[in-house]
């Protein structure tokens, strides 16, 4: 039995011995085992595809394969066979995160190759292929990327997540990595046939504010604007942005073509919540280009798998993304209202908008105050707030604690912005996304031991209009 089957077999006979108490209900979820980055996003045939970091056999890390899911609407996901294992010499230690790409109705796959012998890690490049979107063959000629090709430039032990595409007929490869002085360097390589690659040039290097490692860059082109997304590691925190173990950011700019350049123009934290990493895009057949991520964080407390649930990880709620005045923008995936039944409401002398709800949306001007419990019980809340132009998310009471490299008290975050506010939230079993203005995100996880979740929203916005919605 090969270890694609090995792990399909596993699946199959173990998924229901999942616990399901903090399972999500509109966001994707692997149905065992532990999972991170996503990985080939990719709307393909109709349907979204979203491959992901997987270990099915424990909610630990763990040797990667590549899980996969698809759908309709980017909301409701049905699981499709485990895609890639860690079964060649080149990439026995894991299949590290990468990216998709369509082709001729052929859906390739770029991922890292990583192998550990000896305490000394390589990693390398590898392409694998499918005509039907499900079953997947590794080229012959993997790995297509090597020690070779980086001579000079970085180390193959820090060399991972390719990003695959395709511009003018040539075949270019991105690829994380970092610089002798320990800063983030993303790479770029060349190919006429995806086979035979150039040697590597310098896409893009950060400096010592910039994190020490670059990992899982995406590239694409949105309202006049080139975007380079990618998540840093120990980025150095900057007033109440990265602050986060490690962080993702976007650098906005344009592509110097000629000599394979990413000119920056600015660039700023892309979520301002605690559990948002590895961020990858995908282009939908409406031409928008949509977003998912990691809802977790690397380096914290793994509540469900200390609770032996069976699993661990999520991703976010998808995201439609736009530049607007040299900042990438984010509003819901317009699929998502579809799936909730939504009522207007004006808030009563008694505070409490209402019980178990899935979306709350309010609006607020920037010389306004609020307080607003989010699954409140006797003695647990997820408390969002808002004061001298400043927004707070905070899980300090939120149940479980959840603690990680930030140390014990990092438990809120603080998002500064001086104009009038348009809130959504999105509420699941264990996680808020705050989206505001239809541009900043914040996202968090919490883990609640008291069932009871009410909402209650202070009484200084009575008789404003709120919706508050339910799924379906």
């Amino acid at each position: 039995m090969t270890l694609l089957q090995k792990a399909n077999n596993f699946i199959l006979n173990n998924k229901d011995k999942v616990d399901k108490t903090y399972r999500n209900k509109f966001h994707l979820m692997a149905p065992i085992g532990w999972i991170n980055d996503p990985n080939g996003f990719i709307f393909y045939k109709d349907q979204y595809h979203l491959f992901y970091q997987y270990y099915p056999f424990d909610s630990v890390w763990g040797p990667m394969y590549w899980g996969h899911a698809a759908s309709d609407d980017g909301v409701n996901w049905q699981d499709l066979p485990v895609a890639l294992a860690p079964d060649k010499e080149y990439d026995r230690n894991g299949c590290f995160s990468g990216t998709a790409y369509v082709e001729d109705d052929i859906l390739y796959l770029a991922y890292t190759g990583n192998t550990k012998e000896n305490g000394i890690e390589r990693q390398v490049q590898c392409i694998a292929k499918s005509t039907d979107g499900i079953n997947f063959e590794k080229l012959e000629e993997n790995p297509v990327i090597k020690d070779e090709h980086i001579e000079g430039l970085c180390l193959i032990s820090n060399f991972r997540d390719p990003k695959l595409f395709k511009k003018d007929n040539i075949y270019y490869m991105l690829v994380a990595t970092k610089t002798s002085k320990n800063n983030g360097q993303i790479l770029i390589f060349t190919s006429n046939d995806l086979i035979n690659w150039s040697k590597g040039k310098v896409f893009l290097e950060g400096d010592e504010t910039q994190g020490e490692m670059w990992e899982c860059p995406d590239v694409f082109n949105i309202d006049g604007k080139d975007v380079l997304i990618m998540s840093p590691v120990r980025m150095p925190a900057e007033n109440n942005n990265y602050t986060n173990h490690s962080s993702t950011i976007a650098f906005i700019g344009h592509i110097d073509w000629n000599n394979l350049k990413f000119e920056v123009e600015n660039y700023h934290e892309i979520d301002n919540g605690t559990d948002f990493y590895a961020p990858q895009t995908t282009l939908n057949k409406n031409n928008e280009q949509v977003m998912s991520a990691w809802m977790q964080m690397w380096h914290r407390t793994p509540v469900t798998h200390d609770l032996n649930h069976k699993w661990i990880g999520s991703m976010v709620l998808p995201r439609v993304l736009n530049v607007k005045g040299y900042r990438l923008t984010q509003e819901p995936i317009s699929s998502i209202y579809d799936n909730l039944k939504l009522e207007k409401i004006k808030i009563s002398d008694t505070n409490k908008i209402g019980s178990d709800l899935n979306y709350i949306s309010f609006s607020v001007n920037k010389d306004e105050s609020f307080n607003l419990k989010l699954v409140a019980s006797l003695n647990e809340e997820v408390n969002l707030s808002y004061d001298t132009k400043k927004v707070k998310l905070s899980r300090e009471n939120s149940g479980y604690k959840i603690v990680g490299n930030e140390g014990e008290d990092y438990t809120y975050r603080t998002l500064e912005i001086n104009e009038d506010l348009n809130l959504e939230i999105f509420i699941d079993t264990n996680s808020i996304e705050v989206f505001i203005n239809n541009t900043y995100t914040m996202t968090f996880l919490f883990f609640k031991k008291e069932e009871q979740r009410d909402f209650i929203l202070n009484r200084d916005l009575k008789n404003k209009d709120i919706v508050i919605g339910r799924l379906k």
